[in-house]
């Protein structure tokens, strides 16, 4: 199968670094006119692939005016938007009984609020084209949430929800929507791979493929995701966890 998205125009939020980075790369490979949104793209290391010659436009996507600055920046240089990848988002730990105030209302923000924000601005755009690709980032967190994750699983969950509304609210200009539930992905957020063996042996155990997840795995799926093939794809959270916990000892295959 050959998934031809050249020329697409593609904006991914928080693609700086990390995963997000190498969306936006996998995208810019496959002769998309990428535009990586993010706050932070000064001091990058020429070894991030946000280090590429991508468009960039600075944004806060749990800012209103910001979001719609963005927007219609990116309409202006492009004419349009194909695909938007709400990849943007933070992580807040600490026990419910912990948690300030101010750091759940800030995970929602970034999380849930930015992925509000910018699918409002962008649907617009891709209703006045009659076509168009929403895809959110959730977590396997909305799946199964772990101890004092509550503001992030709450947050990604609530993603959920909203992209299966979106889905049948744009559904009528062949618009598709859809959210993504990585697994175990090592970054500087979550410091998996800086773990003891130990305890990178307790997480991998979980899963059905035993290795950690690799942002080119989460991009592989979108590409799919964002193309012509995936058109009767809609309102759905796609699993990209390598099978974390298909069973409740996954390891045993493994002979652990």
């Amino acid at each position: 199968m050959h998934l031809d998205l050249t020329d697409r125009v593609v904006v991914v939020t928080g693609a700086a670094r990390g995963i997000g980075a190498t969306i936006a790369a996998r995208f810019h490979q496959e002769g998309c006119r990428v535009v990586a949104l993010d706050l932070a793209f000064d001091g990058l290391d020429a070894a991030e692939p946000s280090a590429l010659p991508l468009d960039r436009v600075r944004c806060n996507v749990a800012d209103p005016d910001s979001v719609r600055a963005a927007v219609d920046e990116v309409v202006a240089r492009h004419g349009t938007i194909d695909v938007l990848v709400n990849n943007a988002g933070i992580n807040v730990e600490g026990a419910v009984a912990d948690l300030r105030w101010d750091d759940w209302r800030r995970c929602m923000d970034v999380n849930l609020g930015g992925t509000f924000l910018m699918s409002q601005a962008v649907a617009p755009v891709m209703q006045a084209a009659g076509r168009g690709r929403i895809i959110n980032a959730a977590s396997f967190a909305a799946i199964v949430p772990s101890v004092g994750s509550a503001a992030y699983a709450a947050s990604k969950s609530a993603v959920v929800a909203f992209t299966r509304v979106l889905a049948s609210e744009l559904g009528p200009w062949d618009i598709t929507v859809n959210a993504y539930a990585p697994g175990m992905v090592p970054t500087a957020m979550n410091g998996f791979a800086a773990m003891p063996a130990e305890a990178q042996d307790r997480l991998l155990d979980t899963l059905s493929l035993r290795r950690w997840e690799t942002a080119d795995d989460v991009a592989d799926l979108l590409v799919f995701v964002a193309s012509d093939a995936a058109g009767y794809v809609t309102g759905t959270l796609l699993d990209v966890s390598g099978g974390k916990l298909a069973t409740q000892i996954p390891a045993r295959a493994h002979g652990r």
